[in-house]
């Protein structure tokens, strides 16, 4: 290439390199991002002016449908499956004046063909019936068939066919912190849905009937709100499966219920083919105590249950047991707490002679108790 000077003279030029190297007129040859799709999108998304501009919304936006996080998937797996099982109760009784309100609950169907499970509280007294209804519309009538105050449940018979039975689960195979879903009519609102967790295991709560006081044992404590009305209604496990029967609010944020469990079963089975539980009465009241050096190294335990009141001509005094003897054996089955003693007055029990080992003093005495059946 050449060119002419001011004064007409022509001189020889260098060629300019960006004439022969595509790299100084096509960016794309310099900048990786032009050719590399992962760069060049990763750019794209660091540049501000690129969500400036962008108009693109989230697909559930677009859809109207947003994805449930998982702990409210399972939430709401369980409600749909188990209200139409859960039964709201109302409670009336007989008057000379006719049927009076008696309070409210709620209940668990057991079988299709209308057999409910409640608390016992709920429908407790004489007279109760009432009528439940379920969240399709039905409204059913029922009439009570069992109760067993000393475990604070009670079995109920629906008017009608066709109920959705609920599944009945293992309580004994809860952790503590495990997801719970309770179920019930708190106050009225029919097919309340609460959740939470198992906040401890291995509870015991007193129920009474009559003079008598027997514990439950290992109720379950959750946080899942419960209310007035949330009383005989489900509390599930994860599964869909019923754990326990709400039963009690101890506090806030401290609610209670009866496990299911194989005892419980057996309680629930015994209520709907006989009405009623037998249980097994020695007649005295006890509480633990821990066992005196020789005792605890003798007998390798650390407690037993002292006996505080024996009860005139009952099973217990005929057998020459006293106030302060300490009852560390019944049946062949070590005793250590009241519930190992309440857990042996099964009504296979009655009227049979019972080996019972009991700590006087510094000695050890063998005595033969005849426990009787327990009335109200």
């Amino acid at each position: 290439m050449s060119g002419e000077t001011s004064n007409g003279a022509t001189t020889s030029r260098a060629p300019d390199p960006r004439a022969t190297d595509p790299r100084a007129t096509d960016p794309r040859a310099t900048d990786p991002r032009a050719t590399d799709p992962q760069r060049a999108g990763s750019s794209a998304s660091e540049s501000p002016a690129a969500h400036e501009h962008s108009t693109e919304l989230p697909r559930e936006f677009a859809t109207g449908e947003f994805p449930l996080d998982a702990y409210s998937r399972i939430v709401v797996e369980i409600s749909e499956r188990l209200a139409p099982s859960v039964a709201n109760l109302r409670v009336t009784r007989r008057s000379r004046g006719g049927n009076v309100p008696a309070g409210a609950g709620s209940a668990v169907a057991l079988t299709p063909d209308g057999f409910l499970l409640t608390s016992a509280h709920v429908v407790a007294g004489p007279g109760r019936q009432g009528r439940a209804s379920f969240v399709d519309g039905r409204e059913l009538s029922f009439r009570v068939i069992g109760i067993d105050r000393l475990s604070d449940l009670a079995v109920l018979r629906a008017e009608g066919s066709g109920l959705t039975p609920a599944t009945l689960g293992d309580a004994e195979r809860l952790r503590v912190g495990q997801l719970v879903v309770a179920i019930g009519n708190p106050n009225g609102f029919a097919g309340s849905v609460t959740a939470g967790v198992v906040s401890a295991l291995g509870r015991s709560l007193p129920a009474r009937s009559g003079r008598s006081v027997r514990y439950i044992d290992n109720v379950i404590q959750t946080d899942a709100a419960l209310n007035p009305g949330n009383s005989g209604g489900a509390l599930v496990d994860s599964s869909a499966c019923v754990v326990g029967i709400n039963t009690a609010v101890a506090g806030v944020g401290l609610g209670l219920a009866v496990p299911i469990n194989p005892a419980t079963r057996q309680i629930i089975a015994t209520l709907m083919r006989d009405g009623r539980v037998r249980r097994a009465y020695i007649g005295i009241g006890g509480g633990p105590r821990p066992l005196p050096p020789s005792a605890r190294a003798r007998l390798g335990r650390a407690a037993a249950v002292e006996i505080v009141q024996v009860a005139p001509a009952g099973p217990a005094e005929r057998a020459g047991m006293r106030v302060e003897d300490l009852i560390v054996e019944l049946g062949g089955h070590p005793v250590e707490r009241v519930e190992d003693l309440q857990r042996a007055m099964t009504a296979e029990a009655i009227g049979q002679s019972l080996p019972v080992r009991v700590v006087r003093g510094d000695r050890e005495l063998e005595l033969e108790l005849r426990p009787i059946e327990l009335t109200d």
